[in-house]
């Protein structure tokens, strides 16, 4: 048989099964878009975060997203950014992502783990990740770097040893098909 063709299984070429893809996510992008995809849950109609904290065996051990607490109205609660008074805007009330992703953990605690973030925390979500006992930060976005909360935060996670550092990715984009589940598997020439 040696030098002869397989024969097809289910109409497609044998030898496309017998190679793994070489276009997969790599586990930083794959964390990462979790993270963005969590964003997509947030009702913020002017920021949208997510974070995904993941163990030393990458594994997923809790996401999150910006929004208001639980049982607390988000068609109540303001969303907006500025009023003349404080309490009409979203900052009193709204969760950030880091915070929720630390209190939807799945795990006894997250000492150790990594969290990816879109955007970098602030000194507030900073001391939460300093308590759980997160390892390191990756984000993607530190828009607000001259801001004084980021800056406590930086600090704070010199003084507690904690590694940050920005997420540079492979790909701009990463699409989510859902209709290629049911198109054929590539026939692409190997």
């Amino acid at each position: 048989m040696s030098g002869e063709k397989q024969p097809a299984i289910n109409g497609y070429d044998r030898e496309i099964f017998h190679k793994k893809r070489e276009d997969y996510l790599e586990w930083p992008e794959y964390f990462m878009a979790v993270a963005f995809l969590s964003a997509q849950r947030s009702k913020d109609p002017n920021s949208q975060v997510g974070a995904c904290i993941v163990n030393s065996e990458n594994k997923i051990v809790g996401i999150g997203y910006n929004g208001m607490p639980n049982g607390c109205s988000d068609d109540v609660l303001p969303w907006t950014r500025t009023a003349q008074n404080r309490l009409d805007t979203k900052y009193p009330y709204v969760c950030h992502a880091e915070l929720n992703a630390i209190m939807n953990k799945n795990s006894a605690d997250v000492k150790g783990c990594s969290m990816y973030v879109a955007l970098f925390p602030c000194n507030e979500c900073a001391k939460l990740i300093i308590q759980a006992g997160i390892k390191e930060v990756i984000f993607m976005s530190d828009k607000y770097h001259d801001f004084p909360e980021m800056m406590a935060a930086r600090r704070m996670f010199d003084l507690a040893g904690i590694i940050y550092r920005e997420f540079k990715p492979k790909y701009n984009k990463i699409i989510i098909d859902f209709d290629s589940i049911n198109t054929r598997p590539s026939q692409k020439p190997l």
